[in-house]
């Protein structure tokens, strides 16, 4: 069986320019690596969404790698040295969209997972979850398979998970948890009148601003065990009044709370409705409050797993990474239901911007540290 080369992969899967929800032919590109190698693959597609669970072996255990082919939008396409979907390598760089997140890590997964195959070392399953729905709403992706598999019995035993973790050098952190996330829309409906005559009127804005207020002094917490505090950010006010004399009828906000698991997004929005009962009371209009809880906070307890992982990390990026929960939301929130999680890839400077790239020897790096993952965990797992 002839080696996968990372490189080569990587390009031919940034060439498909799938931007959320498209797909350009990218999960046709990673199938086609995977069932040379002998994996069984299997296209699940929720609204149009595209999504592949493929595995190689039927016995326990199932080591789990999760991605996406997904990528953000280009953005101005003129600001980039070069088309963003050429794939081109420069002075040793990889340029192109998804080159950190997350192309390049499905490439190594893919490659890495080659060589075991090759070497004999699946003393169990391995097993891939790639959705074409991470950068968007991921209403239809990882959330959708994930519940599919467990209805199936499906079993996952570990998953790795290829976001981008390191932060200013290769390997110096992983992720063993993140944060929670709720997105609330405050919407305050008054009664529309003239500012000389305000007794006629019920103005909207006073209110939204009290209720603003409470929930911003509250100190959610002061941090949770490998977690930073809470905090709440308000991320848009709206009246939409271009009248200076015009009390507005309605005026709105939206805010977002990263938190830790000292919280539930649900305890987190009944909160801030009891706080809008509040500041509700006596006003003749209407409060309304509209959470969506995007994922809820969670920690892969450290153990024999993470050990596995931060040893493979430190063997070939020769530093221990920091075992960290920082940064936004990922996939991992929906397959934590299955089974502990770790998530380990690129640095992640360049991830959505301009230019994105990730230096070719970074990504055999990174195929160095999965080829070690898979190796140690049939040993250390295996039945």
């Amino acid at each position: 069986m002839p080696a996968l080369d990372p490189i080569a992969l990587t390009q031919d899967l940034i060439r498909r320019p799938s931007v959320t929800p498209a797909d350009a032919g990218a999960m046709d590109v990673l199938q086609a690596a995977l069932e040379a190698l002998g994996f069984r693959c299997r296209r699940m597609a929720f609204e149009g969404i595209e999504n592949l669970y493929a595995r190689f072996g039927e016995a326990r255990p199932n080591l789990c790698f999760a991605g996406h082919t997904d990528v953000v939008p280009v953005g101005d396409a003129a600001a980039w040295s070069q088309d963003a979907f050429a794939a081109q390598i420069i002075d040793g760089v990889l340029v192109g969209r998804g080159a950190v997140d997350m192309k390049s890590a499905l490439a190594a997964f893919a490659a890495a997972a080659a060589r075991a195959v090759e070497t004999g070392e699946v003393k169990g399953s391995l097993s891939f979850l790639i959705t074409g729905d991470e950068e968007g709403e991921a209403l239809n992706g990882t959330k959708k398979v994930v519940q599919a598999l467990m209805a199936e019995g499906e079993i996952i035993d570990h998953c790795v998970v290829g976001e981008p973790t390191s932060a200013e050098t290769f390997g110096d952190m992983v992720k063993i948890g993140r944060r929670g996330s709720i997105n609330v829309v405050l919407r305050v409906e008054g009664i529309q009148g003239h500012v000389a005559y305000p007794h006629r009127a019920a103005n909207p804005v006073p209110v939204l601003i009290r209720l603003l207020g409470r929930l911003q002094s509250r100190v959610l917490d002061e941090g949770y065990t490998d977690f930073q505090p809470s905090n709440l950010e308000v991320t848009t006010i709206d009246v939409g009044n271009p009248t200076t004399n015009l009390i507005p009828a309605v005026a709105t906000a939206r805010l977002n709370i990263r938190f830790n698991p000292a919280h539930t997004g649900a305890e987190l929005a009944a909160w801030i409705a009891d706080e809008a009962e509040k500041v509700a009371e006596g006003f003749p209009g209407k409060v309304t409050v509209t959470p969506a809880i995007s994922g809820e906070a969670f920690l892969t307890e450290q153990g024999p797993f993470t050990t596995l992982v931060a040893e493979a990390v430190r063997d070939v990026a020769g530093r221990a990474p920091e075992l960290s929960t920082s940064g936004g939301t990922s996939d991992a929130r929906f397959i934590r239901a299955m089974c502990p999680v770790v998530e380990v890839g690129l640095v992640g400077k360049t991830m959505h911007s301009v230019d994105e790239r990730a230096p070719v020897a970074e990504i055999r790096q990174l195929q160095a540290v999965y080829e070690r993952i898979i190796a140690r965990y049939f040993v250390e797992f295996g039945r």
